[in-house]
């Protein structure tokens, strides 16, 4: 189990941050909100959000896992808490700073993008009201399943000790793009409990009604990286090894 301290705590807080702003930047500069005025309502082009996602956490994992592990998502550290790879103490830390980091992303995307921003809630990740309105269950299992891939692909190629860690900031960004391309007409993609509660707390949307917010992006990506480590753990590590300690994680 790897030894914590401040450089891996302000390196998660950045880290966050950084994956924050670029998200919602890219939102409230390419996602046209529905107008129920007009028949045909714009085409939203999801790809480019996609790999927006691929990009930044790609760049991030490169750049910060050595110093942190490269979480910057609450669902994935306490995955990894429970893989006995990050202690309880440092993960609810990771967890604060995190949330702080969220927070302080959107805050910039506000403060760049205040007009561009404001029809989107700067990129607030809400249930479709076409597609799923009135559904929170629906939209929990849509991020239960984003999730659960994301944090699939951090075991394989990070944590396994047969994996390919190389290839780990292209595989784990790759999979959150393509995660994001498919789920994020469904629920705005979260997979990430600090990137939806920052724009949610800068916009003050969260969802209607707001017992939503918990479930579907607190609840969903717990429930899915949770999942997506008992699997992989159960079938692919070697029993005694549980949870490959000693290994740098990322994610």
């Amino acid at each position: 189990m790897v030894e914590r301290g401040p450089a891996a705590y302000i390196a998660e807080l950045i880290g966050t941050l950084m994956l924050v702003f670029m998200i919602t930047a890219a939102v409230s500069l390419y996602v046209v909100p529905p107008n129920p005025q007009v028949p045909v309502q714009p085409f939203i082009d999801f790809s480019v959000i996609g790999l927006v996602h691929v990009f930044v956490l790609f760049m991030l994992i490169q750049t910060l896992a050595v110093v942190s592990g490269a979480h910057f998502n609450p669902a994935v550290t306490v995955a990894l808490a429970a893989l006995r790879q990050i202690k309880p103490s440092d993960a609810a830390i990771y967890v604060v700073v995190q949330l702080i980091g969220g927070v302080l992303g959107a805050l910039l995307t506000k403060m760049l993008l205040d007009n561009e921003g404001d029809p989107v809630a700067y990129g607030a990740t809400l249930v479709s009201e076409g597609r799923l309105e009135g559904k929170a269950l629906s939209g929990m299992f849509a991020e239960l399943i984003g999730t659960f891939f994301l944090m699939w692909a951090i075991v394989g190629v990070a944590v396994s000790e047969r994996g390919l860690r190389d290839w780990a900031g292209l595989v784990i960004g790759g999979t959150l793009g393509l995660a994001v391309m498919v789920l994020a007409p469904l629920t705005g993609a979260g997979f990430n409990p600090a990137r939806s509660f920052g724009p949610a707390l800068v916009s003050g949307e969260w969802g209607d009604p707001g017992s939503e917010f918990f479930l579907v992006y607190v609840v969903g990506p717990l429930v899915g990286a949770l999942l997506a480590v008992a699997i992989y753990a159960a079938m692919f590590m070697q029993p005694g090894k549980k949870g490959a300690e000693g290994m740098e994680p990322v994610g």
